[in-house]
């Protein structure tokens, strides 16, 4: 029995690799303390691994969260403002919300960074987004059509901001209206030349034969009253398809047949007898502006979302007046964009080859500064149709366009209440954030004055569609701007036209 004893021994001091030194007879430890230590070293150091995991997650957890917070609360909103202002909030309805009027400064550094144009979602006719442009106060804003982006907003004028946005139109001064597309209904009669005097006017050098910097330098000499684009347009075509590059008066004569003929065939488009009668007025928003029409700039840029540059370098605001039987025809605030073609806004960087100057503006706001009693409606003949076509705009001899005499078929009409604004997009996008085609669903038009005065102000947002021309002309202005060493004294020294000219 004891040497079954003593082998157990020395088979566990061999199993545990350790010498064990013989105790004394009189003390012998208990096998199983030895084996109960064992066991709380792992009890240790299991809680220890688990609390340290415990930590790390929840540091984990905690930058996760963190990351998150600062997303969301620097959101799109402030990547693709240019301005560096806060994202707008966002309202019960989900939509994006403008923040009150930012500052009334000039954001010269800024000119150079506009990255995109924002775009007000319509979601369907009807639907109502609730903004917040002055404090303390909430806006309703009605989509009134899809096509084109149409949007209506009450009270976006008080009657006192109406009351004085009229005065300084008086004290302006208003001038009657020309018509704007077309030949102006006039009663003088347009110069009669034959096409050797045509010729002759051309050819500048008098050398027998026309360049194209010749046809080019006549189309922006803005008095071409007997030559329009069409001519041009096909003057310069057939010029460029004569391989020595000009035209002989011989040569003139067969292009110049041409041209006449495609100018008659288009007689019949649209605008071609545009019509309107009314009188107006432009007033500079600029710092040392009168402060309403300051905070007016500024609601509009809260309101469309736009980079304030672009708002602060485009139209100053017009100001119409229609008497009794006043009216405008239907027509489009923008142009399409063609080659031949660049945008008045942009002209000094623009196409130099570039046969007209026309209007660029990406989208219209019409405020209403008076109420009606009768008639006066804002029209569009085409809004929501299902398809679009110039030859439909003419039925049973009918002309949609002519306000005078068919503002009741139009597809929507809305009347005239003091403080109200109507703002639509004039183009469509490109899919890439930036101006596309004109949207031909924004024609739009003024119906005849029945009984009263109507006021009006039109706020118009200059873009070009090319987005590196647009680039360079802010590069441009802010270089401009750099120069001068007493901003408001220069601004309040020239007039908007006179601004582009001195540039």
């Amino acid at each position: 029995m004891e040497d079954a004893a003593e082998h157990f021994m020395e088979q566990e001091e061999f199993d545990s690799g350790e010498i064990i030194s013989p105790l004394p007879p009189f003390h012998h430890p208990p096998f199983r303390s030895t084996r109960l230590h064992i066991q709380r070293s792992n009890v240790c150091s299991r809680a220890y691994f688990v609390v340290v995991m415990v930590f790390f997650h929840v540091y984990i957890l905690n930058v996760i969260a963190l990351l998150l917070y600062v997303h969301y609360n620097n959101g799109i909103g402030d990547l693709d403002s240019s301005n560096g202002s806060p994202s707008a909030p966002v309202s019960g309805s989900g939509s994006r919300v403008p923040q009150p009027a930012p500052p009334t400064d000039l954001h010269v550094e800024d000119y150079s960074h506009i990255l995109s144009l924002p775009r007000i979602e319509g979601i369907r006719v009807g639907h109502i987004q609730r903004l917040s442009l002055v404090q303390d106060r909430t806006h309703e804003m009605k989509t009134l059509s899809l096509k084109p982006l149409l949007f209506e907003i009450p009270g976006f004028l008080s009657e006192e901001e109406c009351r004085v946005v009229v005065q300084l139109a008086q004290l302006k001064g208003l001038t009657d209206s020309q018509t704007a597309f077309g030949q102006e209904d006039s009663k003088q009669p347009l110069l009669s030349l034959s096409t050797d005097e045509v010729f002759s006017l051309l050819d500048l050098n008098q050398d027998g034969l026309l360049q194209k910097q010749e046809i080019v330098s006549h189309s922006r000499s803005q008095d071409g009253t007997w030559l329009s684009p069409v001519n041009l347009r096909q003057i310069l075509t057939g010029l460029e398809a004569r391989p020595t590059g000009t035209l002989s008066l011989g040569d003139f004569k067969q292009v110049f047949d041409v041209s006449q003929h495609s100018a008659l065939h288009q007689s019949g488009k649209l605008h071609s007898n545009f019509k309107q009668r009314n009188k107006h007025t432009w007033l500079y928003q600029g710092p040392g502006s009168h402060h309403v029409l300051q905070t007016l700039r500024n609601r509009i840029i809260s309101l469309t979302r736009l980079p304030s540059p672009l708002v602060e370098l485009s139209e100053p605001l017009q100001v119409v007046r229609y008497d009794h039987r006043d009216f405008s025809d239907a027509h489009y605030d923008s142009s399409p964009s063609h080659s031949e073609t660049t945008c008045s806004h942009t002209r000094l960087t623009g196409n130099s080859s570039a046969l007209t100057e026309v209007s660029c503006r990406y989208l219209t706001a019409l405020i209403y500064l008076s109420s009606v009693e009768d008639g006066g409606e804002s029209t569009f003949p085409v809004a929501d149709n299902r398809t679009y076509d110039e030859k439909a705009l003419v039925q049973d001899g009918v002309d949609l366009t002519d306000t005078q005499q068919t503002c009741g078929k139009s597809n929507l009409k809305v009347k005239p209440v003091a403080g109200t604004v109507l703002f639509w997009y004039n183009h469509l996008s490109d899919g890439q954030g930036w101006m596309g085609e004109l949207d031909e669903y924004s024609l739009h038009g003024e119906c005849p004055v029945k009984k009263g005065v109507k006021w009006v102000a039109n706020s118009w947002v200059n873009v070009d569609p090319d987005h590196q021309q647009q680039e360079s002309y802010q590069r441009l202005v802010a270089q401009k701007y750099r120069t001068k060493s007493g901003l408001e004294d220069y601004y309040q020294s020239v007039s908007h036209s006179d601004f582009h000219q001195d540039l």
